[in-house]
């Protein structure tokens, strides 16, 4: 319904694919689908699910087989931050971020890629992941252990999945300008107005992210690093893990003051 969901559903509908747009908000995805209709000409639909609720992808799945048969491409996007020290995460923060970023996609790739299976024709799985999978941040510990997860399930399932003709991708973006930051989890940390604006300044639509999975699909990439911090920080991590730790250990972060009474930040969940 928005963000780099968006700009690679207008892509592809942009190249002729008939296009289904899934958002936990079914609003957004009416709209993102109207648009295509009526700026691209294209076609498109829209759909309800949760990523996160098994039994709800399930019946997605189902659906969306049913009305309008195995898709040759499936793109897992959806994705949420939580922001602060991993001290400040709560199980709950842990548990919400691995539900959508990992789990999410866990649902996407087993369900559709059996199908694709069966089908006997080939395909493609497109798993949006980000720089954070490759450059451990001390802000980012969630976040960052759900996308290095996404990197490797996709590692695994292109593996396993080669024989059958399912291509499989991980694109790993550095900063987009989206609403990512607006919509974060803050713990324990004052970031949200410096983070937004960063967003905002770095200027990277995800109009380009789209571009980049548009070309892993025809290409068959594995690992697709985007933009220039993202193809920085993927060479370096490569090169020397060792440098990437200690860039890590630069941040500093201004944080909320503490309640002294019961030893709990200000703001915490």
């Amino acid at each position: 319904g928005s963000g780099i969901g968006l700009a690679t559903s207008r892509a592809f509908a942009a190249h002729g694919a008939e296009v289904v747009c899934a958002d936990i908000d079914l609003d957004a995805a009416r709209r993102a689908a109207e648009t295509i209709g009526k700026d691209l000409g294209g076609t498109a639909h829209a759909a309800r699910v949760d990523v996160a609720d098994m039994d709800q992808m399930e019946e997605f799945s189902r659906n969306i087989i049913a009305q309008y048969g195995v898709p040759d491409i499936v793109v897992n996007n959806a994705g949420i931050a939580v922001i602060g020290s991993f001290l400040d995460h709560t199980v709950d923060d842990w548990r919400r971020t691995i539900d959508i970023n990992l789990w999410g996609v866990v649902h996407g790739c087993r369900l559709f890629a059996a199908a694709m299976v069966e089908r006997g024709q080939g395909g493609h799985i497109v798993n949006v992941a980000s720089l954070a999978a490759f450059a451990p941040s001390r802000l980012l510990p969630a976040y960052s252990a759900s996308k290095a997860a996404v990197k490797m399930l996709s590692d695994c399932l292109r593996a396993e999945l080669a024989g059958h003709d399912i291509g499989v991708s991980a694109i790993c973006p550095g900063f987009v300008s989206t609403a990512i930051a607006r919509n974060a989890t803050y713990t324990g940390v004052d970031l949200h107005d410096d983070a937004v604006r960063g967003l905002a300044r770095r200027a990277y639509p995800p109009e380009r992210v789209a571009a980049y999975v548009l070309r892993a699909v025809h290409r068959n990439q594995a690992v697709v690093p985007v933009n220039m911090e993202g193809k920085i920080g993927y060479t370096l991590s490569r090169i020397s893990p060792r440098a990437m730790r200690g860039l890590a250990r630069l941040t500093r972060t201004p944080r909320y003051p503490q309640i002294r009474g019961n030893d709990r930040p200000y703001g915490r969940r």
